[in-house]
């Protein structure tokens, strides 16, 4: 099985970043998630805003894409949330090797 490797981003709370990463894990939708605080500005119903929000970024594979949606609409407490993937090249042997084997073991 060749393996396209891939990051999701996400952002959300500060309260919620723990029990959407702990999910994510728990289902072996996702390897690893690291969590970066950062400060968004964007349009919101006509209006700007600005929130400090949690980037949480997951290290998976492509095909889980719309089972790692699925979870996130289920818990996100955004009424618009925005996932995105980056396709991840070059990624070392035995990175990709922990990736699969924990990503098949769930």
């Amino acid at each position: 099985m060749k393996a396209e490797f891939c990051y999701f981003l996400l952002t959300c709370s500060d309260s919620e970043k723990e029990t959407i990463a702990r999910k994510l894990l728990e289902k072996g939708l996702i390897a690893c998630a690291k969590f970066i605080p950062v400060e968004s500005m964007y349009l919101w119903k006509g209006n700007i805003e600005r929130d400090g929000e949690i980037l949480i970024l997951m290290e998976s594979i492509e095909g889980n894409f719309e089972a790692v949606n699925a979870v996130i609409k289920k818990m996100h407490s955004y009424e618009t949330f925005v996932l995105q993937m980056i396709p991840a090249k070059n990624i070392n042997t035995d990175a990709q090797n922990w990736m699969l084997d924990e990503l098949k073991s769930r």
